[in-house]
């Protein structure tokens, strides 16, 4: 395959969100595209063109499966009707052509969701929710807001830190949101609180050993969430999971708005996402005859289900993210809209290998190779630590691949996907077990013979960034270099001043930072920056100036430290770039700064 230009990695749109309109006619979708962003609108027949649907300040997407942008509401008029958080952090209503600020905060809003719509339960009559929405502001209270009277009021009690996800049951009388407190992270020991409107009282869903997310109610009241008690992440109903399965049916709360679930509108059925080790699947459980059915392959969330259609965003290594629609009882699937300019040749491109190996200590190690059969790896290491790189739509992997790179997409101790003991296996050893872990991978490479360290190179941002300069410094001689973006260096400056989500990351994945002589020692051991000079191979370093995550000083200090115990670095600095870098010059360069290192310490 020729090599794929730069200007197609970089051209397309970003999707997120799909959700069906109230009278199951339309699918509105946030996309973003060059700067800005719109909430679009689609047929749901497909038989229609898409259509932008805001008029009003740009809306804030979320990114990836992440969401909680937008809801529909129902509308009064026939016209459609939504309520959505702008990029002025507040939240907006627009209704036909009425566009209306419902909130005036002055601090970040998340996660607008109504009640559920009518419904006719078995010998009873419809249950029509009221307009009222429930939101989060801050990442740590839960209001509710009449649409009507354009009244709000707090609903948490203050007892956590954090709060995610509200959502509403029948009738807006209970409500329920995602809630947790440091030195937890979500994944760790996030609880599910009900608030019952009518008494007050606040109750709790709290798992020993592990973590809610995605709280919801069926349209006749039964609880629905993902928790991890059995050790997977799994779906149930009230106290039952819908099926029991080493596999996880959704993904690390990093943000608001995950869908990794849908009830249909009868409550007989649910669907559901698998990760089978990296690759994802579509399943539906018929909850009445505990049977399971596979209805699509291919990395899904998003997903959303009204009337005998099913909405999702897919995507896969040769799929670009596209929303989809499965409909009718054999869940056809149709494509309803794109993400990438249509001059790919999907067929060609690689679908990866599922590696496994066994770690120094004994435990399996996991790993998926997209082969370019060329002798030459590119070891990437993604970030979080509690994240994976499922098997989705990533350019820059098909880029390097183009140009005759095999990319060992590693799953270090830490990630996600492989059940909880494993995710958890990081803890105290940030810095460590990744970086061993990497290390085992490597060596299984070398021993297959897909490559040589002379032809080897690590790659990594952020948290995947840290494990790439653990490596050079520790097993250097499994590389020939490392490329490193806005990697964490130094743990301890780190938990004194990154960003209020992650602010106590490293309570866990370090020690809870106490200021003692052997916590401090243990930051020291683990922080990459203290053996700095012990690497002996080139490093390839970026960073941006406005970094709020990992700030720039961390990568000043390590590309100094390297310098004068007489390595090879080669620091670049992107003025106005943050966590990740945006601007298309900047990213330009980025390639063009990588591939020139990359023929540099591995050749052509």
């Amino acid at each position: 395959m020729e090599p794929i230009p730069l200007s197609l990695i970089q051209a397309g749109r970003e999707l997120t969100e799909p959700r069906i309109s109230p009278d199951g006619q339309s699918v509105a979708f946030v996309q973003r595209w060059r700067g800005a962003a719109s909430i679009n609108l689609v047929p749901l027949g497909g038989d229609g063109f898409e259509r932008q649907l805001t008029f009003g300040p740009d809306p804030a997407p979320g990114r990836g499966l992440g969401g909680g942008c937008f809801t529909w509401v129902d509308s009064t008029n026939g016209a459609p009707s939504i309520v959505y958080v702008a990029r002025d952090g507040e939240l907006w209503w627009q209704d036909g052509t009425q566009l209306v600020q419902l909130t005036d905060h002055g601090r970040s809003v998340r996660g607008p969701a109504v009640a559920p719509g009518a419904v006719e339960p078995p010998g009873g009559q419809p249950v029509h929710a009221p307009a009222l929405v429930a939101y989060a502001v801050d990442e740590a209270e839960i209001w509710l807001l009449d649409l009507d009277t354009r009244v709000s009021e707090r609903l948490d009690d203050g007892r956590h830190e954090f709060c995610f996800d509200p959502s509403l049951g029948p009738a807006g009388h209970r409500v329920s949101w995602q809630a947790w407190n440091p030195p937890d992270m979500p994944w760790d020991g996030a609880v599910r609180v009900d608030l019952d409107r009518s008494t007050g009282a606040i109750a709790e869903l709290r798992i020993p050993d592990g973590a809610v997310q995605q709280p919801r109610f069926t349209a006749f009241g039964a609880r629905l969430h993902v928790h991890d008690a059995s050790g997977w992440l799994n779906v149930y109903v009230d106290d039952e999971p819908i099926v029991e399965e080493p596999v996880e049916h959704a993904g690390p709360t990093w943000g608001m708005g995950n869908r990794s679930y849908a009830l249909d509108p009868s409550a007989e059925r649910v669907a559901f996402t698998r990760n089978e080790a990296g690759h994802g699947a579509l399943c539906v459980a018929d909850l009445g005859a505990d049977e399971v059915v596979q209805i699509g392959r291919g990395v899904h969330g998003h997903l959303d289900w009204n009337g005998e259609h099913l909405v999702a965003l897919r995507s896969g290594a040769r799929t670009p993210p596209q929303v989809v629609v499965y409909s009718g009882p054999r869940h056809e699937r149709r494509t309803l809209v794109h993400s990438q300019p249509d001059v790919w040749v999907t067929n060609e491109l690689p679908e990866p290998e599922i590696i496994e190996c066994s770690a120094r200590d004994g435990v399996v190690l996991h790993a998926r190779r997209f082969v370019a059969g060329q002798g030459r790896v590119l070891c990437w290491v993604h970030g979080g630590p509690t994240d994976q790189w499922q098997v989705e739509w990533r350019p820059r992997f098909v880029y390097w691949w183009s140009r005759g790179w095999d990319v060992l997409v590693v799953d270090p101790r830490g990630t996600t996907g492989h059940g909880r003991a494993f995710q958890q296996g990081l803890h105290g050893k940030w810095g460590r077990a990744d970086v061993d872990d990497t290390a085992d991978l490597l060596e299984h490479v070398h021993r297959e013979g897909w490559a040589s360290p002379a032809t080897t190179v690590a790659i990594g941002g952020s948290s995947g960034g840290l494990t790439v300069l653990g490596v050079l410094a520790d097993h250097g001689h499994l590389v020939c270099g490392g490329v490193a973006s806005y990697p964490v260096s130094d743990l301890a400056a780190l938990a004194d001043a990154t960003h209020r989500f992650e602010a106590h990351y490293t309570d866990t994945l370090v020690a809870p930072n106490d200021g003692s002589d052997r916590t401090n020692q243990r930051f020291r051991e683990l922080s990459p920056i203290s053996r700095a000079d012990q690497v002996a191979v080139p490093l390839l370093l970026f960073h941006g100036t406005d970094d709020p995550v990992v700030p720039k000083a961390q990568s000043d200090v390590l590309a100094a430290r390297v310098r004068d115990a007489g390595g090879d670095v080669t620091y670049i600095v992107y003025d106005g770039e943050g966590h990740g870098f945006r601007d298309p010059v900047n990213v330009a360069d980025e390639y063009a700064r990588t591939e020139a290192f990359l023929e540099h310490v591995a050749g052509s």
